[in-house]
């Protein structure tokens, strides 16, 4: 092998990059992008950029060390064995690193919305971002929260339009009904049970027949794999490109990572897609090593942490691999609490915290470690998580 190409000039390129040469690879990387901006991390956007902490969040990795030959401004447009056309011509590969990430869906409507993806996204709504405009927020998922928790500080009046019965229904199910509060404290509306009909100039207009003014709409409903150049490849898709446990696709010699992969979890038995940073900074480990006929597996517990109305929340694991929640701490009472969702035999397959980091580390850690756990035990917030493991 003597010439990768990496397509995805994001954290999961750059890592891949890394990873190549961390596993001696000495052979030509390419590296391209369609942005024109150099690699830079995505999770800032929403939080340090968006509240004007920070101007830029540029991946700290030395290309020039790396012996990379960086193609900004160009886009992947399609596939074929041994061969990736692109914008700026075709591109010759032994070994292929598919890193393209996903891209925000946008809702029907003549009216101008803003979404959050890219750096220039966060940059052009933090302007608008300002005391006094009113900001109409569609979905109160993660990135809906985070944004209306930078806009409310801002000063801005904010409305949060919500289709399900409670934010962070499509990752966490009714526990997210527990985070309703924090909008009101932070004087923030939150509208449940409201779908969007259009985005409309001067606002949005819901399937009721209601009017949300607005000078500022932001649509925060969720992604897709941004994987529509591949169609007609050799590449199987499916929510993504699918890949094994080993990371690699049904193309000889290419590999996926980040956003955009549909791996197998030999741990929850299922096919996961894990729109999170830490996917995108540990799977390229194990793509570089499938990629260079290595025998490496990923499996990882998947893990995220939001910022959202100045509280800390984390998660680690999957929802659906667990029978049963217990709760650790009264969320309505003690502002410190954590959801632990528990399989038939009484494993952890996983848990949500809010302001409880040492619960999320030891949980993450008993997920990995398939042990069994006392129920009673684990609704306690007084015991430590690795205190119930039972022995």
């Amino acid at each position: 092998m003597d010439h990768v190409v990496v397509v995805g000039a994001g954290l999961a390129g750059v890592r891949s990059i890394e990873a190549l040469r961390a596993h001696g690879f000495p052979g030509r990387i390419t590296l391209i992008g369609e942005e024109r901006h150099r690699p830079y991390d995505r999770p800032p956007l929403s939080k340090a950029v968006l509240l004007g902490a920070a101007d830029s969040t540029v991946v700290d990795s030395d290309l020039d060390a790396l012996d990379v030959r960086l193609c900004l401004g160009t886009a992947a447009k399609g596939l074929r064995r041994g061969v990736l056309e692109t914008t700026e011509g075709e591109l010759e590969y032994d070994g292929l690193v598919l890193a393209t990430g996903a891209s925000p869906i946008r809702l029907r409507g003549e009216g101008r919305q803003y979404v959050l993806r890219t750096i220039d996204d966060a940059l052009a709504l933090r302007e608008r971002l300002v005391p006094g405009a009113r900001v109409a927020v569609v979905g109160a998922g993660w990135i809906g929260a985070e944004v209306a928790t930078a806009a409310a500080r801002a000063g801005c009046s904010v409305t949060v339009v919500e289709a399900g019965e409670g934010p962070l229904a499509a990752a966490v199910g009714s526990v997210g009904c527990y985070t309703i509060p924090w909008y009101a404290q932070a004087g923030v509306e939150l509208r449940l049970g409201a779908k969007v009909g259009s985005v409309d100039p001067g606002g949005l207009t819901l399937m009721s027949g209601a009017h949300v003014t607005a000078d500022v709409v932001v649509t925060g409903v969720g992604v897709r794999p941004a994987v529509e150049w591949l169609k007609g490849s050799a590449v199987e898709l499916d929510d993504g490109v699918v890949v094994d446990e080993h990371l690699r696709t049904s193309l000889p010699g290419v590999v996926a990572v980040g956003d955009c992969a549909s791996w197998w979890s030999r741990r929850f038995g299922t096919r996961l897609r894990v729109e999170h940073w830490d996917t995108a900074l540990q799977a390229p480990d194990t793509a570089a090593a499938a990629l260079l006929g290595e025998d490496a597996v990923y499996d990882p517990v998947p893990y995220f942490w939001s910022e959202q109305f100045g509280h800390m929340v984390q998660f680690a694991g999957h929802t659906q691999a667990g029978d049963r929640m217990v709760q650790r701490g009264d969320p309505r009472s003690d502002g410190r609490w954590a959801m632990c969702w528990l399989t038939a035999d009484d494993r952890l397959a996983a848990i949500l915290t809010v302001d409880r980091p040492r619960d999320v580390v030891q949980g993450r850690r008993v997920v990995e470690g398939g042990r069994r756990l006392d129920p009673a035990r684990v609704s306690d917030p007084t015991v430590p998580l690795r205190d119930c493991i039972l022995t």
